[in-house]
């Protein structure tokens, strides 16, 4: 096999006991001279201090973690090669994630990778543990490999993409070619370009009513008001004192909910309180999860027998609908319950990733008053068999489980979410409720709403712990974008193009579209329409404010190869490319265009139009300028 080259020169990163180095680690959030997507790009080298093992030795190792790895066409033609396919398969990190592409390029003393990434601290981090595996392997040691990997998960679901709701949502824009980026200002997603724009965050969205959303947070109203449209909602009162609470549920009856007014998960509630002691520790595990600039009001609330449903609604239609169960264990008669769950933890099934459809069970004082009222602790040992629920609230996040049960709800069940949703302009909405039997209608009893939700989460339902799963991210964006081209407006690409030229190209679509609300930016300035503003130093931030602009209906840039070299292409897929004598670099523009655009070369006086799959030649006649050629072109897509 063809093996990479020893390094002559000093060692950058490299001890004196690697075999190998690792340098110059630069990361894109784009297209870039070495791989079409954003990517964590690095060089790679053999030291010469130790000398390596062989490519399949390595190769060995790597395949008991990875084995598709073993089955490449043709092989590893060198360590960069394997190292970069290593770093691809890591940086997934057992979720799933979408982040696969990868490309090496050898050079005579050390060669280049680019591997996708969307997050750079974590793509960091799993360059360097790979750095470190290879490295253990040489000096065959062993490496704390599952615990090295969970360290990379945390890190990637703390980032802006790690929310199960989210990195759903963006991996499905992916798979569609939606363009997604996130605005860091704002704390936003934003899903298209310019005027084809949609910006949210998980599954709130800038179309939705805030007025709405704010009035599904206050339980009580929302509550009466689905109460006068003749839904079923459960008896109780809002108190602001343990007194009252006890009056309430005195009133009402037992058994009885309790939950504050204002929040979410969850978290505060309690269900199937049974009597005034279990509703003293109800009411002060509410009052706990009141934010701190709230005011003190719980709902004390008839409670209703039942297992717990969400039914989602997405643009007013019934989509999916999912049993969430509480956190249970099964004892084998020797283990106590909190060995149980930490057995149950060490799954692979409870990994608590954003693709995971189990999370970890959690342990908090909440599932030790439930086991206290079952006559149990945290120590006790089970029999072999029984099974043990461990909270009340089949809270997801806390290790409930969720089953799919779309298929399985009653017509009538279906048009009350439906009826409900269209009360509200919102884009998503989840809809809790108790019933006996979801497959019986409402009507004949045992079905009670519990509460709404402007911001629901979807991945309960895109991967349930059992049953079919339910694509809710993508009719989410079908809502907003009913095929690939919808996100997007017509971009055009320069590798060069002065000020006074560019003014011209605005100018002359201006004529055409005087309506039109146009941007561009040159290395010289930034314009919209022909209002210059203001030139950011980082030029790609210049690209994104112009597409982040919701007026825009076409965007020009320029990218010169010092530009692409330094920050990369912050878009793909131009409607058309015009290169002007381009550089080596700057050769990557005429990758990333659309599938019907045009690509325009000029090289000297020699012109090269390429467009559907055919190309034209010809020369420039004397003192023919090159606008007439590309204006012609540009004219096609306007």
């Amino acid at each position: 096999m063809v093996q990479a080259h020893s390094m002559e020169t000093v060692r950058v990163n490299a001890r004196k006991s690697d075999a190998f180095d690792i340098f110059n680690l630069k990361h894109y959030q784009g297209a870039n001279p070495y791989l079409e997507t954003g990517a964590m790009v690095f060089s790679f080298a053999l030291t010469g201090y130790e000398e390596p093992l062989k490519i399949e030795e390595y190769l060995q190792i790597i395949g008991d973690y990875y084995p598709r790895m073993l089955n490449v066409e043709g092989g590893y033609n060198s360590y960069a090669q394997l190292f970069a396919r290593t770093v691809a398969e890591v940086g997934q990190l057992d979720m799933g994630l979408h982040l696969d592409k990868w490309s090496c390029k050898p050079g005579e003393d050390e060669s280049i990778i680019a591997v996708q990434s969307l997050h750079a601290r974590t793509s960091r981090s799993v360059v360097y543990f790979v750095w470190d595996w290879f490295e253990a392997m040489t000096q065959n040691q062993q490496i704390v490999f599952d615990e090295q990997i969970k360290v990379i998960q945390d890190m990637f679901r703390r980032s802006v993409y790690g929310g199960p709701t989210v990195y759903a949502l963006l991996r499905t824009a992916a798979v569609k070619d939606i363009p997604t980026f996130y605005l860091w200002d704002e704390g936003l997603m934003q899903y298209g370009y310019g005027k084809k724009q949609v910006r949210g965050i998980a599954t709130t969205f800038d179309s939705d009513s805030h007025i709405d959303s704010d009035f599904t947070t206050r339980k009580d109203d929302c509550k009466a008001f689905l109460n006068t449209l003749g839904f079923p909602v459960p008896s109780g009162s809002i108190v602001t004192t343990r007194e009252e609470a006890i009056s309430v549920a005195k009133s009402i009856g037992y058994p009885v909910a309790v939950k504050p007014v204002v929040g979410h998960k969850g978290i505060g509630v309690t269900a199937d309180v049974q009597d005034s002691e279990e509703l003293k520790a109800a009411f002060s595990r509410a009052v706990k999860a009141i934010p701190d600039e709230q005011l003190t009001r719980v709902i004390v609330e008839k409670s209703v027998s039942g297992a717990d449903f969400r039914l989602l609604c997405v643009n007013g239609r019934f989509v999916a609908a999912t049993e969430r169960r509480p956190a249970w264990v099964e004892g084998d008669g020797r283990l106590s319950i909190d060995e149980l769950i930490e057995r149950e933890n060490r799954t692979k099934a409870r990994r608590d990733t954003p693709t995971s459809a189990l999370s970890k069970i959690q342990r908090d004082e909440a599932m030790e008053l439930f086991l206290e009222e079952q006559g149990l602790s945290s120590d006790s040992v089970i029999e072999k068999g029984q099974t043990v629920y461990l909270r009340k609230v089949a809270n997801l996040s806390a290790g409930g489980v969720s089953m799919d049960a779309t298929s399985t709800v009653h017509p009538d069940n279906i048009v009350l979410a439906q009826d409900i949703a269209q009360h509200f302009r919102l884009t998503c909405l989840g809809i809790d409720a108790i019933a006996r039997d979801l497959s019986k209608s409402w009507k004949a009893g045992g079905f009670g709403i519990l509460e709404i939700n402007s911001a629901p989460g979807i991945f309960m339902h895109l991967n349930p712990a059992t049953g079919e799963s339910v694509d809710v991210p993508a009719r989410i964006l079908e809502t907003f974008f009913d095929s690939d081209n919808d996100g997007k407006i017509p971009l055009i690409t320069f590798n060069l193009i002065g000020k006074e030229e560019l003014e011209a190209i605005i100018d002359y679509i201006l004529l055409q579209h005087p309506d039109w609300t146009i941007g561009a930016v040159c290395k010289e300035g930034v314009f919209i329409n022909r209002s210059e503003k203001h030139l950011n130093k980082d030029y790609n931030s210049n690209v994104q404010n112009l597409l982040r602009n919701p007026k825009l209906d076409l965007l020009i840039a320029e990218y010169q190869g010092n530009i692409l070299e330094r920050e990369g292409m912050f878009y793909t897929d131009s409607n058309i490319v015009i290169l002007d004598n381009p550089t080596d670099i700057e050769g990557m523009l005429a990758r990333n265009i659309d599938g019907d655009g045009i690509l325009v070369i000029k090289e000297t006086n020699s012109i090269s139009i390429k467009r559907q799959g055919l190309i034209e030649q010809y020369e420039l006649g004397e003192n023919e300028p090159f606008s007439r050629v590309y204006l012609k072109e540009i004219a096609t897509i306007l």
